[in-house]
């Protein structure tokens, strides 16, 4: 291996689990930082990985503070300081600004994309960036690419490549996207705040739209709208409807009027409707905090069914922890509201047994201009994750989760708060 001791590619390494010398995890790799030597004929040095700590920090651990590494686990000194990582300007991230890139080989300036990227420790223990995993991308403008055989691979050196300074403009995210498939959407928001607007865009473009939508609840206002704005209006459009129509509010609230407006008219009309439901409540309200579409069933459905219903891998957990039960019709705003069951209780029953006769009667539902800090009071005082939200018919319009509530009384900056606070020493 040309006097390497280990070769690690570094798509294969995303997500792998650190360890210090007692075995115990202190995280996960997120990326690999690299820096370019004084000409692109020479192999970039690997200075060390971004790695994941728990509160979703990311933090950079020195190559030199890492022992051992390899596809499966990292093991690092244990001394890895806990200030957020934030990419400087000479600083190359593996996973965000190589994977997709475009290059040309040396030998017959032909095109290629990177699909991952090869890094190995040398006799000195320094770690290098030595090789790419390609594949060809066909050129339509050249007659002799037709020659070629379309989407052929390869491995190569790092040095048979051109390395433009900056080719971002030509490059995809399928790679990226592909790194991140088995992450949470916070975390992938994570990722996607930290990248330049160019390259966010592009990642956001290549996502399919229910991982954007789930990706777009978990960013910031501002960077909500920067995003929904550089999408083409059909694709937004989709997007909004794949949102939980209380984040969709909340997005088309940071809107002007007319914006909000031109998004509602090309929304499908039941989309739209609950949307537009949402925007008429005052924010600060449960009305303004509540979801549209909790699980409602009849009071005939059985614990079986209903136990199938709360399954449901699209479900966020705080809408999991509750059914609430109602007479038909079952959308909201339905029928007369009669009470909700907890999972727990469904748990203790048999699987034939109707939900109807398992109701908790004791929690009051609330009128919709029923004030935050109520509402907030109301959660703790009874050890509830949601709240059901009913109109002056006694129809369910609505619940409130926990999980909205935490967003409204935290700071307006806490997704951020302390990405720019922090430097590496």
């Amino acid at each position: 291996m040309s006097g390497s001791s280990k070769r690690v590619f570094v798509a294969r390494l995303i997500s792998a689990p650190v360890f210090d010398p007692l075995g115990d995890q202190v995280g996960r790799v997120r990326d690999v930082v690299i820096v370019y030597r004084t000409t692109m004929r020479q192999y970039p040095r690997v200075i060390g990985l971004v790695v994941e700590v728990p509160g979703r920090r990311r933090v950079f651990v020195p190559m030199g503070r890492v022992t051992s590494i390899d596809a499966g686990q990292v093991i690092t000194t244990g001394l890895v300081n806990m200030r957020r990582f934030e990419q400087r300007r000479s600083e190359t991230l593996v996973v965000n600004d190589l994977l997709d890139r475009r290059l040309r080989l040396r030998e017959d300036d032909s095109p290629v994309q990177i699909e991952d990227v090869g890094i190995e420790q040398q006799v000195n223990r320094d770690w290098e960036v030595t090789r790419l995993f390609v594949r060809r991308v066909q050129e339509r403008s050249s007659a002799f690419s037709a020659f070629r055989r379309r989407g052929e691979t390869m491995q190569i050196s790092w040095t048979d490549a051109d390395h433009p300074a900056d080719s971002a403009h030509d490059q995809e995210a399928t790679q990226l996207i592909a790194a991140y498939q088995d992450t949470k959407p916070a975390d992938l928001a994570d990722v996607l705040f930290e990248m330049t607007p160019e390259r966010r865009l592009q990642v956001a473009r290549a996502l399919d739209d229910e991982r954007l939508a789930d990706v777009i609840e978990e960013l910031p206002d501002e960077t909500q709208v920067e995003l929904l704005s550089a999408l083409d209006t059909e694709r937004a459009v989709v997007v909004l409807e794949e949102m939980e129509p209380d984040d969709a509010a909340d997005l088309l609230g940071e809107l002007t009027d007319e914006q909000a407006e031109r998004f509602l008219t090309l929304m499908e009309p039941d989309d739209a409707e609950d949307v537009r439901t949402l925007l008429s409540y005052d924010e600060h309200t449960a009305g303004g905090l509540m979801t549209t579409e909790p699980v409602i069933l009849t009071p005939e459905t059985t614990v079986a069914e209903a136990l199938a219903h709360v399954r449901r891998e699209d479900l966020p957990p705080a809408l999991a922890a509750a059914i609430f039960v109602c007479r038909q019709p079952i959308e909201t705003p339905t029928g007369k509201y009669l009470g909700l069951v907890h999972i727990q209780e469904m748990l203790r029953h048999p699987p034939h047994e109707a939900v109807g006769i398992m109701l908790d009667t004791e929690v009051d539902p609330m009128p919709p201009d029923t004030p935050l800090a109520e509402v907030t009071k109301f959660l703790a005082a009874y050890n509830l994750v949601s709240v059901p939200i009913t109109d002056e018919n006694d129809r369910l319009i609505g619940v409130v989760t926990v999980d909205d509530v935490l967003d409204e009384l935290l700071p307006e900056d806490w997704r951020t708060t302390g990405r720019d606070d922090h430097r590496r020493g």
